[in-house]
């Protein structure tokens, strides 16, 4: 993997493939809920939009960060990935414990996570 490789026509193909993938990856996920579990179009959209931003900003993040260097551009973009996939998820899973906290302590009906109304 050279400079530049993640942005050719191949690694954009490949990205688009993987990204095709992961959606429907998705899209089996809720068809394969119960029914009478199974969460609105609405509310479904709305929780995967939010993974879709997240993991799009760090893609490119990560894509940007790689061509940057002299080395091996696609050993960077695991390294970074693999980074964000631990640390930043525990990261993540520490503040979202502690504002669930806060906002069940401050009794903020408004503010807990998965109620849409």
């Amino acid at each position: 993997c050279e400079n530049g490789a993640l942005m050719d026509s191949f690694g954009i193909f490949l990205q688009g493939l993987l990204g095709v993938v992961a959606f429907s990856t998705l899209m089996l996920k809720r068809f394969r809920e119960p029914k009478h579990e199974r969460r609105p179009w609405r509310i479904w959209f709305l929780d995967t939009s939010k993974q879709a931003i997240g993991m799009l900003f760090i893609h490119f993040a990560n894509v940007y960060l790689s061509d940057l260097t002299e080395e091996d551009p696609c050993s960077l973009y695991l390294i970074n990935f693999l980074l964000d996939a631990t640390l930043g998820m525990l990261l993540i899973y520490i503040g979202i414990r502690a504002v669930s906290s806060i906002v069940e302590w401050q009794q903020w009906e408004s503010l807990r996570f998965g109620e849409y109304g």
